[in-house]
Protein backbone atom coordinates (compact mmCIF):
# COMPACT_ATOMS: atom_id res chain seq x y z
CA UNK A 1 0.00 0.00 0.00
CA UNK A 2 1.57 3.69 -1.03
CA UNK A 3 1.92 6.05 1.73
CA UNK A 4 -1.39 7.96 -0.23
CA UNK A 5 -3.56 5.35 0.07
CA UNK A 6 -2.82 4.56 3.74
CA UNK A 7 -3.54 8.45 4.44
CA UNK A 8 -6.77 8.30 2.78
CA UNK A 9 -7.63 5.26 4.23
CA UNK A 10 -6.81 6.38 7.87
CA UNK A 11 -8.62 9.91 6.89
CA UNK A 12 -11.77 8.06 6.02
CA UNK A 13 -12.07 5.96 9.37
CA UNK A 14 -10.73 9.19 11.37
CA UNK A 15 -13.22 11.39 9.76
CA UNK A 16 -16.01 9.45 10.46
CA UNK A 17 -14.85 8.69 14.00
CA UNK A 18 -14.17 12.34 14.69
CA UNK A 19 -17.88 13.51 13.12
CA UNK A 20 -19.24 10.97 15.79
CA UNK A 21 -17.10 12.70 18.68
CA UNK A 22 -18.23 15.84 17.81
CA UNK A 23 -14.55 17.00 16.64
CA UNK A 24 -13.26 17.75 13.26
CA UNK A 25 -10.40 15.74 11.42
CA UNK A 26 -7.70 18.59 10.84
CA UNK A 27 -5.03 16.34 9.88
CA UNK A 28 -3.38 12.56 9.29
CA UNK A 29 0.57 12.31 8.50
CA UNK A 30 2.69 9.06 8.33
CA UNK A 31 6.49 10.03 8.99
CA UNK A 32 9.66 8.42 10.33
CA UNK A 33 11.16 10.23 12.85
CA UNK A 34 14.59 9.15 14.27
CA UNK A 35 14.48 5.03 14.51
CA UNK A 36 10.56 5.00 14.70
CA UNK A 37 7.56 5.83 12.61
CA UNK A 38 4.30 8.06 13.53
CA UNK A 39 0.83 7.48 12.34
CA UNK A 40 -0.77 10.88 13.78
CA UNK A 41 -4.22 11.95 13.42
CA UNK A 42 -4.73 15.46 14.32
CA UNK A 43 -8.23 16.47 15.76
CA UNK A 44 -9.86 19.99 17.00
CA UNK A 45 -13.34 20.86 18.17
CA UNK A 46 -14.43 24.32 19.75
CA UNK A 47 -13.73 24.76 23.60
CA UNK A 48 -10.37 22.11 22.51
CA UNK A 49 -9.91 18.65 22.66
CA UNK A 50 -10.09 16.26 25.47
CA UNK A 51 -8.28 12.82 26.33
CA UNK A 52 -11.80 11.52 25.89
CA UNK A 53 -11.91 12.94 22.45
CA UNK A 54 -8.92 11.21 21.35
CA UNK A 55 -9.52 7.67 22.53
CA UNK A 56 -13.22 8.03 20.84
CA UNK A 57 -10.68 8.46 17.53
CA UNK A 58 -8.00 6.06 18.39
CA UNK A 59 -10.64 3.21 18.67
CA UNK A 60 -12.14 3.22 15.55
CA UNK A 61 -8.74 3.36 14.19
CA UNK A 62 -6.95 1.21 15.59
CA UNK A 63 -9.88 -1.83 15.04
CA UNK A 64 -9.53 -0.85 11.05
CA UNK A 65 -5.45 -1.00 11.11
CA UNK A 66 -5.90 -3.99 13.26
CA UNK A 67 -8.20 -5.65 10.11
CA UNK A 68 -6.78 -4.31 7.56
CA UNK A 69 -3.26 -4.35 8.37
CA UNK A 70 -2.10 -1.95 5.96
CA UNK A 71 1.21 -1.20 7.90
CA UNK A 72 4.46 -3.30 7.23
CA UNK A 73 6.44 -1.85 9.66
CA UNK A 74 6.24 -0.98 13.62
CA UNK A 75 4.74 2.40 14.12
CA UNK A 76 3.49 4.38 17.21
CA UNK A 77 -0.27 5.51 16.74
CA UNK A 78 -0.92 8.84 18.25
CA UNK A 79 -4.54 11.01 17.96
CA UNK A 80 -4.12 15.02 19.85
CA UNK A 81 -4.86 18.07 19.03
CA UNK A 82 -2.54 20.05 16.62
CA UNK A 83 -1.95 22.71 19.30
CA UNK A 84 -2.20 26.13 19.25
CA UNK A 85 0.55 27.05 17.13
CA UNK A 86 -0.23 24.41 14.75
CA UNK A 87 0.50 24.65 10.90
CA UNK A 88 -2.54 25.88 8.67
CA UNK A 89 -2.80 23.86 5.76
CA UNK A 90 -6.22 23.88 4.42
CA UNK A 91 -8.55 26.98 3.02
CA UNK A 92 -10.50 25.96 6.44
CA UNK A 93 -7.50 26.77 8.67
CA UNK A 94 -6.57 29.60 6.51
CA UNK A 95 -10.51 30.99 7.44
CA UNK A 96 -10.50 30.45 10.93
CA UNK A 97 -6.90 32.07 11.29
CA UNK A 98 -8.22 35.24 9.61
CA UNK A 99 -7.20 37.84 11.94
CA UNK A 100 -4.58 36.08 14.18
CA UNK A 101 -1.13 36.73 14.39
CA UNK A 102 1.15 33.84 12.18
CA UNK A 103 4.34 33.21 11.72
CA UNK A 104 5.72 32.80 8.11
CA UNK A 105 9.13 30.83 6.72
CA UNK A 106 9.98 30.71 2.73
CA UNK A 107 11.48 28.51 1.05
CA UNK A 108 13.67 31.38 -0.33
CA UNK A 109 14.62 35.21 0.96
CA UNK A 110 11.78 37.29 -0.05
CA UNK A 111 12.64 40.87 0.43
CA UNK A 112 16.14 39.94 2.08
CA UNK A 113 14.05 37.67 4.71
CA UNK A 114 13.36 34.09 5.52
CA UNK A 115 10.78 34.74 7.80
CA UNK A 116 7.88 37.21 8.70
CA UNK A 117 5.42 37.50 11.44
CA UNK A 118 1.81 39.41 10.78
CA UNK A 119 -1.98 39.70 11.19
CA UNK A 120 -3.24 37.18 8.54
CA UNK A 121 -5.99 39.26 6.84
CA UNK A 122 -6.78 37.08 3.45
CA UNK A 123 -6.33 33.90 1.96
CA UNK A 124 -7.62 33.01 -1.23
CA UNK A 125 -6.34 29.67 -2.20
CA UNK A 126 -3.05 31.59 -4.11
CA UNK A 127 -1.79 34.88 -1.85
CA UNK A 128 -1.99 35.17 1.50
CA UNK A 129 -2.22 38.69 3.01
CA UNK A 130 -0.61 39.63 6.26
CA UNK A 131 -0.47 43.18 8.15
CA UNK A 132 2.85 43.46 9.06
CA UNK A 133 4.00 45.48 12.22
CA UNK A 134 4.47 48.85 10.65
CA UNK A 135 0.44 47.62 9.52
CA UNK A 136 1.27 47.89 6.05
CA UNK A 137 -0.64 44.80 4.59
CA UNK A 138 2.27 42.51 2.22
CA UNK A 139 0.62 39.98 -0.37
CA UNK A 140 3.15 36.37 -0.25
CA UNK A 141 2.23 34.05 -2.56
CA UNK A 142 1.44 30.29 -1.40
CA UNK A 143 4.21 28.86 -3.42
CA UNK A 144 6.59 30.85 -1.84
CA UNK A 145 5.52 29.71 1.82
CA UNK A 146 7.21 26.83 3.70
CA UNK A 147 5.52 26.59 6.47
CA UNK A 148 3.02 28.56 8.11
CA UNK A 149 1.79 28.64 11.52
CA UNK A 150 -0.94 30.38 14.02
CA UNK A 151 1.89 32.22 16.65
CA UNK A 152 0.66 33.00 20.32
CA UNK A 153 2.10 35.06 22.70
CA UNK A 154 2.49 34.00 26.24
Amino acid sequence: MTKGDLLALVRKTAEAAAEQAGCELVDVEFLKEGAHWYLRVYIDKEGGVSLEDCEAINGPINVMLDEKDPIEQAYFLEVSSPGLERPLRTARDYEKAIGQLVEISFFRPIDGTRHLEGILQSYDGNVVTIADGTGQTVPLAVGDIAKINRKFIF
